[in-house]
């Protein structure tokens, strides 16, 4: 006999062995308070780039919000609850955009890409969130002689370097004025699921907002100081999934570096509160 779904669990691929845990599940299908993990250290650089280049990356419905200014995000996160005290890395791109549907209209940072180096978090995220996300190899930073160096690769192709120095700790008054003009709305996402067999039609396909609200999470500590993002183009033989996405962010023409900053966070959410815009 068949099986049947269960009503309100959640499910993914695989879906013949039931219901399945991850970060908004546990193994007794309840979440996790988020209040002591995880615990994490973000390295983050921005870069002015030219506003008609940031313009063709845009969704259905989004719109450039300010000046053109990327950021890109190296996270080194440990003991998180729901991996049963492991963690993983990521990287991010983002900027600054607005969006205007039938309902709703709010502001914040669109994540272009967020590259994650272990699976499990890949495929929650995708499939339950809406980010988009793709894997690669995060090894944890290099730090030497005062510089703080962050790599990415993808099966031995290094396509990303960023560098960090000249760090001074910011007070707890410069920490908080920074959180408060970073918040706004939160970060959007453009999700898109391809329908099987018919190729070049979705299957879901509209703008998420995580919310910026996050109570659990507290800043331990945060330095700003001079930063540099260098993207090395790839080739189809390098990259053959991917070579697209980073050659499309090195086209991105660096201006002016505009400063790194160094934040050293516990607590977060487990992203129950992701909704789609309407």
């Amino acid at each position: 006999m068949p099986y049947s779904f269960e009503p309100d669990a959640m499910y993914r691929m695989p879906t013949h062995f039931g219901p399945r845990t991850g970060p908004r599940r546990g193994p007794d299908g309840r979440g996790f308070d988020c209040f002591d993990s995880p615990k994490s250290r973000s390295h983050a650089v921005s870069y002015l780039t030219r506003a008609e280049a940031l313009e063709k990356l845009l969704p259905p419905g989004f719109a450039l919000q300010g000046e053109p200014v990327v950021t890109v995000a190296a996270t080194y996160m440990k003991e998180i609850d729901w991996l049963a005290g492991r963690g993983y890395n990521t990287l991010g791109a983002s900027f600054p955009v607005s969006y205007r549907g039938r309902i709703d209209e709010v502001s914040g940072s669109l994540l272009l890409v967020l590259w994650e180096n272990l699976t499990d978090p890949i495929l929650t995220g995708r499939e339950e969130l809406g980010f988009s996300k793709i894997y690669c190899e995060l090894p944890e930073p290099v730090v030497f002689d005062g510089t703080t160096h962050c790599t990415a690769s993808w099966l031995g192709f290094r396509f990303l370097d960023m560098g960090l120095e000249g760090m001074e700790a910011l007070t707890e008054e410069e920490i908080e004025a920074q959180s408060a003009g970073a918040s706004r709305d939160g970060t959007l996402h453009y999700k898109y699921m391809p329908r099987t067999g018919e190729w070049g039609t979705a299957d879901a396909e509209y703008a998420v907002l995580t919310p910026a609200h996050t109570p659990n999470r507290r800043v331990l500590g945060m330095w700003r100081g001079q930063g540099t993002i260098e993207w090395h183009r790839a080739r189809w033989e390098d990259m053959p999934t991917q070579f697209n996405i980073v050659n499309g962010l090195a086209d991105l023409e660096i201006l002016e570096f505009r400063g790194g900053v160094i934040t050293q966070t516990v607590g977060g959410k487990d992203l129950s509160d992701q909704r789609i815009l309407r």
